[in-house]
């Protein structure tokens, strides 16, 4: 008979530990109490666990492997990250292995234990990275995030208040001075931030700021244009909104276009009617959209994933250099800002 291969989620057990301090305790990266190690040996010892040649190798070396933890995968500022950061990274002969943690971070932990496991050599957490230090002791991480960082790791993000300053300067150049804010969730991080820029700025040039002119809404377009047509009902005077994503953008823009086709099919003169002016942010290059205007401030997703990738190398081959933190800035992109 095969005798049933011990599996590392056994030893774990067996040892009282975690699955992250039984792999570090393998690779010898970790910072593990002697005391530790030996209860770990002892629970290898005793269920006759075969160490594999990832670990053995790990022991002398590096595995040349790097973590990726991104919260969804189908959200298009982790999708452009992970590209620009896989492009660099393999470039230089690296392998990544790619986990998602959720849109929450429900499955954080689970993503940690699996890379340590296979023996990664870093780690780039996309996403909330509090409690991540816990996670991975002795493992070098670097966070590339929308909003989030971690004091003691390197990290790089945009710069969401300079987005929302943009956004707002511009409309403010073409003459707009009742802005509206529409989209996201109220919990996010990364709309506070910019929304926190647009208020400021705002204030800055003494111009009106209505707290019922943030809406909160599903980033989708059918979400977006009833939000937009009900804004535009109970505050007529508004001439301009920042949308908070393309997909809130697009449903503004549709909304929109059926309000001025509704008056026109109404023969209603709608001369003195200013046309309501669109900014929105993105993760991608979008193309301009001109009726109505629509311009787009732009994170460097995949820029950020580059320089996560060149901080990751540097953190392997100088261990002891200093922590950096990276604020990346974002792009006006369309009309007259390009």
């Amino acid at each position: 008979m095969t005798q049933q291969k011990i599996t590392i989620n056994e030893v774990a057990s067996a040892a009282g530990v975690s699955v992250t301090t039984v792999s570090l305790v393998l690779s010898g990266k970790g910072r593990i109490s002697s005391a530790t190690v030996e209860r770990v040996n002892q629970a290898i010892t005793q269920l006759g666990y075969v160490r594999n040649r990832s670990a053995a190798a790990l022991r002398g070396g590096s595995s040349g492997t790097i973590g990726v933890i991104v919260r969804d995968l189908s959200q298009r500022f982790y999708a452009e990250l992970t590209a620009g950061l896989s492009e660099a990274l393999e470039a230089q002969g690296k392998t990544v292995l790619l986990t998602q943690s959720g849109a929450h971070g429900q499955h954080l932990t689970r993503c940690f234990d699996s890379l340590i496991a296979q023996g990664v050599d870093a780690v780039v957490l996309g996403g909330d990275a509090r409690n991540a230090a816990a996670l991975a002791p002795g493992v070098p991480l670097i966070c590339a995030s929308r909003a989030s960082y971690l004091e003691g790791a390197d990290s790089l993000r945009p710069d969401n208040a300079l987005g929302g300053r943009m956004a707002t300067e511009f409309l403010l150049r073409q003459g707009h001075q009742h802005i509206a804010w529409l989209g996201g969730c109220g919990a996010s991080l990364t709309r506070a931030e910019r929304i926190g820029g647009y208020c400021a700025t705002l204030i800055q040039h003494g111009l009106p700021f209505n707290p019922e002119w943030i809406i909160e809404c599903d980033e989708s377009p059918q979400a977006a244009g009833t939000a937009i047509t009900r804004l535009q009902q109970r505050y007529p005077h508004l001439t301009a909104v920042i949308a908070s994503s393309p997909p809130v953008a697009l449903g503004c823009c549709l909304a929109l276009l059926r309000r001025e086709h509704a008056l026109r099919q109404a023969a209603v003169d709608s001369n003195g009617v200013q046309p309501m002016a669109l900014v929105g942010f993105s993760d991608e290059l979008q193309a301009n959209l001109t009726d109505p205007s629509l311009t787009f401030i732009c994170n460097p997703a995949r820029a950020i994933g580059r320089a996560a990738a060149a901080r990751t190398l540097l953190r392997l081959s100088t261990p002891d250099a200093p922590v950096q933190h990276v604020i990346m800035p974002p792009q006006l992109i369309g009309s007259s800002g390009q």
